[in-house]
């Protein structure tokens, strides 16, 4: 049994992930995606902690429910819909209990203030910054997930978030008019045998469509990178379901609150109120991280060999992507992009990207631009491919990088340090007389 179980994991952590396309059938091959997709994903979420990261955002979102509530409330009062949004937002908290009244009570408490003139200034400073920080901070962790170094600009940051805001009551008087209009509707077919059934059965859906939409809208919008609906869509949809699964059972606990009393008093719905916001927010960063792993499994073949590659062959694939890419220059042929790079030479393409990643920080290749409608970069040599030897990529990666420590080269350890220096150049002297055009 140990042996089937250790055989099982090195297949899901190593030989599942050397399998090419043109090795197995179709149907398999979608298969492993699936198996590889499910593994990474959870595997990146224990690694990321993003449990620890849902703490956070709930710690983020308690702060700024009641004013994200108050913008909510006075956008929806501007057009006559505040008692439809009263509703629903009681609906999401089971009704009218603790929690709900005591929401929505710090709302209009809130509001009320603003009527008075206190709301002005440091009251709306402090509005807007919990709004701002609970979206700010989303961004963050959703980039960290797509592994995103560039936030958006604060231009961007301002006109999005704000759009966020202006949507948010929009969508909940479509999902209350939407019910009540199916519910109207389901009253008027109860006669037919036939279309009954079906009325009750989308009246249901409906909660799951638009929480589908939701999580689909939210994975595709927040993180700063492109991200395809296919992928979005299939873990909208599964984290949607998971999330109406769990707010079931969150209405279900609100009837044992009152067994709380006597220990909490009147802060009883608190703990079910965190536990509500911990487990939404481990939902829908898992929706993010499965929709990542959807979307980018082909990065990750040969993800063990990729992380432990040898000097000698790390050398030998920039060596190739250099000849490669002055080839293509002196033809004057469109040049490389990662992918074609990958697809061509059957690099796994993580390690062509870290490639190119490398040659562009010590200035042998840089990123154009040459198709508007194509995602992808391609690169060009940054240098005379006339004077582009194999001695140039290998001097540049090799001092690439600081040298700036406190190590005595120059006395005590000076004998060991010109050895070093002695075999570069040997190394370097045959590699210099070899151009890469001409590999």
């Amino acid at each position: 049994m140990n042996g089937r179980i250790s055989t099982l994991w090195k297949f899901l952590t190593d030989d599942i992930w050397r399998i090419t396309e043109d090795e197995v059938t179709k149907t398999t091959f979608s298969l492993y995606n699936i198996i590889k997709t499910i593994y990474l994903c959870i595997h990146r979420f224990t690694k990321d902690r993003l449990a620890n990261k849902a703490a956070a955002l709930t710690y983020s979102t308690l702060i700024a429910i009641v004013p994200i509530l108050a913008v909510v409330f006075a956008i929806a009062r501007g057009f006559g819909f505040d008692n439809l949004i009263e509703q629903q937002i009681a609906s999401n908290f089971g009704g009218i209990n603790e929690t709900s009244t005591a929401i929505l009570e710090f709302v209009n408490s809130y509001l009320s203030q603003t009527k008075n003139g206190i709301f002005i200034g440091v009251g709306l400073l402090m509005l807007l910054w919990s709004v701002l920080n609970l979206i700010n901070n989303m961004e963050i962790t959703f980039n960290r997930i797509w592994q995103v170094k560039k936030a958006r600009s604060v231009f961007r940051r301002v006109t999005d978030y704000f759009s966020m805001l202006l949507l948010i009551p929009i969508l909940l008087v479509l999902s209350g008019g939407l019910s009540i209009f199916m519910t109207t509707m389901l009253k008027n077919i109860e006669d037919f045998t036939l279309l009954a059934p079906i009325g009750k059965f989308l009246i249901r859906l409906i909660p799951f469509v638009l929480i589908w939409f939701m999580f689909t809208g939210l994975y595709i919008f927040m993180p700063n990178t492109k991200v395809k609906f296919k992928h979005a869509l299939v873990s909208g949809i599964l984290a949607g379901t998971a999330y109406q699964f769990f707010q079931f059972l969150y209405i279900s606990g609100q009837l044992w609150v009152s067994r709380y009393n006597a220990i909490y008093g009147s802060f009883a719905a608190l703990p079910l109120l965190l536990l509500w916001l911990q487990i939404s927010w481990t939902i829908c960063l898992f929706g993010a991280q499965l929709t990542y792993a959807g979307q980018n499994i082909r990065n990750f073949s040969f993800d063990t060999d990729v992380r432990n590659i040898s000097r000698r062959y790390h050398d030998f694939v920039a060596i190739l992507i250099m000849s490669l890419v002055a080839k293509r220059f002196a033809r004057n042929e469109p040049p490389y992009t990662a992918e074609e790079m990958s697809e061509e030479c059957q690099i796994p393409i993580r390690l062509t990207r870290r490639i190119f990643e490398e040659l562009q920080d010590v200035n042998l290749v840089h990123e154009v631009a040459t198709d508007e409608k194509s995602e992808s970069l391609s690169y060009q040599p940054s240098i005379d491919i006339n004077q582009l030897n194999v001695a140039t990529v290998l001097a540049r990666l090799d001092t690439h990088g600081s040298e700036d420590f406190k190590i005595d080269t120059e006395h005590a350890y000076s004998t060991q340090w010109e050895v070093l220096l002695r075999a570069k150049e040997e190394y370097y002297l045959n590699a210099g007389q070899v151009l890469l055009k001409d590999l």
